[in-house]
């Protein structure tokens, strides 16, 4: 990343960062019913929350440190806003405490991710629904959710929707699991965004990264798969854009980029997050989808560690990035945010496991490390220390 640009999103950062001293006031307490206008940026009045279930992670990894100093810094942590992944049916339970302390002013971030036959192409974050139960997952997961926002009307949500859905199905179309799933992931895509089309709700549709649906060849059926699910849900107004680097370790803006030197770096013109938001969003624009976007700088502050583009498993050497904030200096972008709570892993490094995925035994993944989801310590130490801005 560029010192001056560094410079400035270490500032907006920091400006960004919510104080664990303003006084907490319940989302019953808000006097009237939010309406978010998703044709425009809501994060530039709304702050991404710090919520609970996160919250109370950080603070038992803080109760472990010994190191005085480190302590301190990792305190820090437990006050940056980061999305609630709602991954099973269970952890839909993990909405009422977290809306229940939501400050007026705050918006709560939800991560929807449990569509069936999930992450068709790894097995790492399978997920609990196989891939013809789609009617599960709209009356079990879907629609139980709608009623949880629709019971607090007061309350703002962004909704990060099915990571790594519709990217696999332009890239992983080869593969029998993907095959599988192709209806299923269209047909439950869709179903979610038009009941999900709720006044306060705002959603960011997943499209991967710039590692991913940004080579050349994927920009254009990228976008069009993405807008085909979009119209066939009705073409929903609270869908704002896109979600990228959802989990992911791109940088924002580094130039030249971090992969810029390989031999087939000529097939990508992506080769940070911002070339990505620019060149995809105008391909979304060119299919008839909104294409403002959201952007994961959670565990992004380190490059140069992963061997190629496609390694996703808990990076080793990598470092908390720009804390949450709608000051990107690119109009696509509305904001940065934690997408995925550092900390918690990207999946096992146990080659017995059922659930082993061989990215998490690659070189550059960290070892060991539990299941996908499970925290790990020394993982959040690691992301802590090499944290750009400093804690």
């Amino acid at each position: 990343m560029k010192a001056e640009i560094a410079a400035v999103l270490l500032a907006a950062g920091a400006l960004a960062a919510p104080s664990d001293k303003a006084p907490r006031k319940a989302a019953a307490a808000c006097s009237s019913a939010v309406t978010l206008d998703a044709s425009t940026n809501v994060f530039s009045k709304y702050k991404l929350h710090a919520n609970s279930f996160y919250r109370k992670e950080v603070e038992a990894a803080v109760a472990a440190i010994s190191d005085s100093s480190l302590k301190a810094s990792a305190s820090k942590v437990a006050d940056v806003g980061s999305f609630l992944w709602l991954d099973t049916i269970a952890n839909i339970a993990k909405f009422d405490e977290a809306v229940a302390d939501l400050p007026c002013e705050n918006i709560l971030g939800l991560v929807i991710y449990d569509l069936p036959g999930r992450d068709c192409a790894a097995k790492a974050s399978n997920g609990e629904l196989k891939y013809n139960e789609i009617s599960k997952y709209k009356s079990s997961y879907i629609d139980p959710i709608v009623a949880k926002l629709k019971a607090n009307p007061n309350s703002a949500f962004a909704l990060i929707i099915e990571p790594d859905s519709l990217p696999n199905l332009v890239t992983n179309a080869d593969l029998q699991t993907c095959k599988d799933s192709k209806s299923a992931y269209e047909e439950g895509v869709a179903y979610a965004l038009k009941s999900l089309n709720l006044p306060n709700v705002v959603m960011y549709i997943d499209a991967g990264h710039g590692g991913w649906l940004g080579w050349d060849a994927n920009l254009k059926p990228g976008a069009e798969q993405l807008a085909k699910v979009y119209k066939n849900a009705g073409s929903p107004k609270q869908v704002r854009g896109i979600a990228t680097n959802i989990a992911g370790w791109n940088a924002w803006d580094l130039s030249p980029g971090e992969f810029s030197t390989a031999s087939d770096a000529k097939y990508n013109a992506c080769q940070n997050e911002k070339l990505y938001i620019q060149k995809f969003g105008a391909a979304l624009k060119t299919a008839g989808h909104p294409n403002h976007a959201i952007v994961d700088t959670g565990r992004n502050a380190v490059t140069g560690l992963r061997e190629e583009w496609g390694n996703w498993c808990n990076v080793d050497g990598a470092g908390f990035g720009v804390r949450p904030t709608s000051s990107t200096g690119e109009e696509l972008a509305d904001a940065f945010v934690w997408g995925k709570p550092g900390g918690e892993s990207d999946g096992t490094s146990d080659t017995g496991a059922t659930r082993y995925d061989s990215f998490c035994g690659k070189s550059d993944a960290y070892k060991p490390s539990p299941e996908a989801g499970e925290w790990n310590q020394a993982y959040f130490e690691m992301l802590l220390k090499n944290a750009k801005p400093a804690f």
